[in-house]
């Protein structure tokens, strides 16, 4: 009896085992940077080195240089490319969750997660060669006549940064969109239409206020990226053209490891706040509850 008594003991602490150890693995390879970087944002810089401190000397140099300027900047770049975003990716999903066969939906979203297969940055290149001077863009439309000379504020301006924000992130946007409009019981669309809604008035009240919390987590995924992004400025925005990403390498080609672990620090400060409000407005079952089973 003892032994058949410990069994159950021994099966529990074996699976809390196997459950735990890779969410340990997880937390220290996430959690364990993290807490590096904010504990490096309070040292001092000390010549090519730094020195063990718990200084603001870091936060101040950012909040009071013209990198709070760039802050501003990537605030309202993040802010309005995700909206335009937005604006592309919730009809695609909506078209996806209601007018693709369901033995098509798989396909469908694969041809999203394609551009995925090759890395960013190569993509972002990728775009200069179309839009340059003698890209394809402009040698188009030179052969159609539509206009007279290359147009340069195709590249190297704020409209190629949007653009290269926009298809690389739009994607990511698709996925949590779809997740949401799939997980909306039909009978509740239904339901509107019988007491007399018009498709129009059932979309509004029913449809996209019950899809905000994919919308709200395709911000997030949008806002994230375009936030703390780095390449797409540099090799589309030109020379000049920064946003806090490049701050942070800016820091760190100056060996100024403090000033970037702050600057860091606070991108990850405001994406926290984000997460925060979306698990305090919205409840995370609802948004997966049918995917996971629940209804």
């Amino acid at each position: 009896m003892p032994r058949q008594a410990a069994r159950p003991v021994i099966t529990r602490l074996l699976q809390r085992g196997l459950y735990g150890a890779p969410l340990a693995a997880v937390a220290a390879l996430v959690v364990g940077p993290l807490a590096v970087m904010v504990m490096v944002s309070f040292w001092t810089r000390t010549g090519f080195s730094m020195t063990p401190d718990f200084s603001l000397a870091a936060y101040s140099t950012f909040l009071g240089s013209t990198r709070l300027d760039i802050l501003f900047r990537s605030l309202w770049v993040a802010a309005s490319a995700t909206l335009i975003m937005l604006l592309i990716a919730y009809p695609a999903a909506f078209l996806i969750a209601r007018r693709v066969r369901t033995d098509a939906v798989r396909t469908v979203l694969f041809l999203f997660a394609v551009p995925f297969l090759v890395n960013y940055v190569v993509r972002t290149f990728a775009w200069t060669e179309i839009l340059g001077r003698s890209g394809w863009v402009n040698t188009m439309l030179l052969n159609l006549g539509v206009i007279g000379a290359p147009l340069d504020w195709l590249l190297y301006s704020q409209f190629s940064v949007y653009l290269g924000l926009i298809t690389a992130y739009m994607p990511f946007m698709v996925f949590p969109i779809w997740l949401s409009l799939s997980a909306i019981d039909p009978r509740l669309e239904q339901a509107s239409w019988m007491l007399g809604e018009t498709p129009r008035q059932t979309f509004w009240r029913i449809t996209l206020p019950l899809s905000l919390p994919g919308v709200f987590a395709a911000a997030l995924f949008g806002f994230v990226g375009a936030f703390g992004e780095f390449a797409i400025s540099t090799v589309l925005g030109g020379t000049g053209y920064q946003l806090l990403g490049n701050s942070v390498i800016s820091a760190l080609n100056v060996i100024n490891y403090p000033l970037a672990a702050a600057i860091s620090t606070f991108s990850v400060g405001v994406m926290g706040v984000l997460l925060l409000i979306w698990f305090r407005v919205f409840d995370l079952r609802l948004f997966l509850g049918k995917i996971m089973g629940r209804t």
